[in-house]
């Protein structure tokens, strides 16, 4: 595949898990600190092709290989990175998009304004942005500490200062016409139930919450369940 580059320049880190199919892409975004190669985005992709779906599995800037700055990394930036990669690997394509945690935010705020993505899937998506940020890192003085303790995940003003601008993605989602998969975890405590309780209780496009029991915030144990869920709505929206 053609490397992929963000308007900035900056090179993507992304994995193709091709099939015979040409007429669509399933595209996979990571949550905060995380990237193309988490485990739950590895299964997923390698369930999807198995089911017929070709799947990319992306780290945005700054994560995982992929050139730019940690400390830029923001919702805003991630929806410019998804963007140029439908812009440079969608033509024609109908696309469907699968983000977790805050690659749902992503998701959801791209899926507003570009209609090319076709189908959409939240899984244990972050809504309320600026409550998730006072909630995680509320105690962490910017440009001093690190995200969870996380060497290489500095906490940033700018991301902050992203977060708190979004502050929510409930009045954006309200545009959104892709029909529409929420998968969460009740065990979840990093993005918690109810921010998926209240994205479905203002949707207006087809959409469906399918709550998983004891599921934590990274579906650990629970990844057949989860992609089985996935490729039942892409067998019914992007066929």
């Amino acid at each position: 595949m053609t490397p992929v580059k963000n308007q900035h320049g900056e090179l993507l880190d992304t994995q193709l898990h091709n099939t015979n199919r040409d007429d669509c892409l399933v595209i996979l975004g990571h949550g905060v600190t995380g990237n193309k190669d988490r485990p739950l985005l590895l299964w997923l992709a390698k369930a999807l092709q198995n089911h017929g779906y070709p799947a990319l599995r992306v780290s945005f800037s700054g994560n995982g290989h992929s050139e730019g700055s940690f400390q830029d990394s923001t919702v805003s930036k991630e929806i410019s990175d998804l963007t140029a990669i439908i812009d440079q690997v969608g033509h024609g394509k109908k696309i469907a998009y699968i983000g977790h945690s805050m690659g749902g935010a992503v998701g959801a705020l791209a899926a507003a304004r570009d209609e090319r993505i076709h189908v959409l899937v939240s899984l244990a998506g972050m809504v309320h942005t600026a409550e998730f940020c006072e909630r995680e890192f509320g105690s962490i003085i910017p440009d001093k500490g690190n995200m969870w303790d996380e060497d290489g995940c500095p906490l940033s003003k700018q991301y902050i200062d992203d977060m708190q601008a979004i502050n929510s993605t409930i009045d954006a989602a309200k545009g959104v016409k892709a029909p529409w998969l929420l998968l969460h975890g009740t065990a979840d405590d990093v993005v918690l139930p109810k921010d998926s309780h209240d994205l479905s209780n203002i949707l207006q496009c087809q959409s469906d919450l399918i709550e998983i029991k004891n599921a934590t915030h990274s579906f650990d144990d629970n990844y057949q369940t989860v992609s089985e869920h996935i490729c039942a709505w892409l067998d019914k929206h992007l066929k």
